[in-house]
């Protein structure tokens, strides 16, 4: 399937990276428990995503 194709989860984990360190920013800035679980969710996706690819 198209979707989960290397380079789709590339970008994916990419992506995903960016939007977790947008995150950590809110949470510096103001943030609470769901922050930091967006945060840790976002980051491990963003990993499993990225490094799956060879």
């Amino acid at each position: 399937m198209f979707f989960f194709g290397e380079i789709v989860k590339r970008i994916w984990g990419y992506t995903l990276f960016w939007f977790a360190l947008g995150m950590l920013v809110m949470f510096f800035v103001g943030g609470g428990l769901i922050g930091i679980l967006l945060i840790a969710g976002a980051l491990l996706i963003s990993y499993l995503l990225f490094s799956s690819c060879k």
